[in-house]
């Protein structure tokens, strides 16, 4: 799935660990990444969040999506900081399931992701195309 992502491939996200509902995602803050602060802009945050969390939720093999997600932004990031994205299952419950992802620079926790997933039927797949 993540190899067909080209928003995320495009952001320089990697893949560095992954296994039945969790996932461990990199992204260097680069300089198109900072808002008129000078700080990593909050859409890319949860972007790198939301990734790790599509790994997460589609390591059991039926085609998952998000229902929903919120994010906490914690501490600040800066462009060349190095992000790490931890996404942890809580729970799963007939198709849908609840998520954890921290966002760390280092030590730091910059943000905190709760996504929301449901497993989509082929069917409901079909009709939305």
């Amino acid at each position: 799935m993540l190899a067909a992502d080209e928003a995320s491939r495009g952001l320089g996200i990697e893949l560095l660990e992954h296994g039945e509902g969790t996932a461990v995602l990199r992204m260097t803050v680069t300089p198109a990444m900072v808002n008129g602060h000078r700080l990593a802009h909050g859409g890319y945050l949860f972007l790198l969040a939301d990734t790790a969390f599509a790994c997460a939720c589609n390591s059991h093999g039926p085609v998952t999506v998000a229902a929903g997600a919120d994010i906490d932004f914690v501490a600040p990031a800066y462009e060349g900081d190095v992000l790490v994205a931890t996404a942890r299952e809580r729970t799963r419950f007939g198709r849908s399931g609840i998520y954890d992802v921290s966002v760390v620079r280092g030590e730091t926790v910059v943000a905190e992701f709760r996504g929301r997933s449901r497993t989509i039927r082929s069917t409901e797949r079909e009709e939305s195309s």
